[in-house]
């Protein structure tokens, strides 16, 4: 859901800049009235020595006892706002814990950094892998795992995927009680020195 409202809010205001810059543009270059262009009544630049607010609308509401308490509310709310947004983007992705059935109907938690490290011994422990890094995300009740390889200089990355799937994830979702556990596996070989063929 996070991607969606990142996307929709870098969309809108990609939009309300572009078109701000724009409008702006063709005032400042003095278009409308060149081109003999008429504009709304309301429209506050038809040519290049034209403000955005006049001295009248800036100072309209001041005297107003109702005027502050709205601005002071909106701009808290879009603090407000904006702080949930950034603490969402530096919210770890990690997912801490895994629920597992315990068989007793209440459930446990298991340490998903334990899990992880399991998951990676035992794909570092095949051959043709050097490193392994994995990672839980989702919830708890959902994991998915994402899991990045080293692999030799030599390997074939066909085979250690296929081992990988049917051996370290196997056992963790067999060990773990847990119904499913979707990978994402992401290959990059190591690096080597050429060989000197003679």
């Amino acid at each position: 859901m996070l991607r969606t409202v990142n996307r929709v809010l870098t969309a809108l205001s990609g939009l309300v800049l572009l078109a701000l810059g724009l409008a702006v543009l063709f005032a400042a270059a003095g278009l409308p009235h060149r081109w003999g262009v008429s504009m709304p009544s309301d429209w506050p630049w038809t040519r290049p020595g034209d403000v955005l607010l006049t001295d009248a609308d800036r100072t309209r509401w001041r005297d107003e006892g109702w005027w502050w308490p709205v601005v002071i509310a909106v701009l808290a709310v879009l603090v407000l706002l904006t702080l949930w947004w950034l603490l969402a983007q530096l919210r770890r992705r990690r997912q801490s814990e895994a629920l597992i059935d315990s068989g007793d109907g209440e459930g446990a938690a298991l340490r998903g950094r334990a899990l992880e490290d399991v998951i990676a011994a035992e794909a570092e422990a095949q051959p043709g892998v050097d490193r392994a890094r994995v990672t839980l995300t989702g919830r708890r009740d959902r994991l998915r795992a994402r899991v990045g390889l080293v692999l030799a200089a030599h390997a074939r990355p066909g085979p250690v995927v296929h081992q990988l799937r049917h051996e370290a994830i196997r056992h963790a979702v067999d060990s773990a009680g847990l119904d499913t556990l979707p990978a994402e596996v992401r290959l990059r070989t190591a690096r080597h020195r050429a060989e000197r063929v003679s």
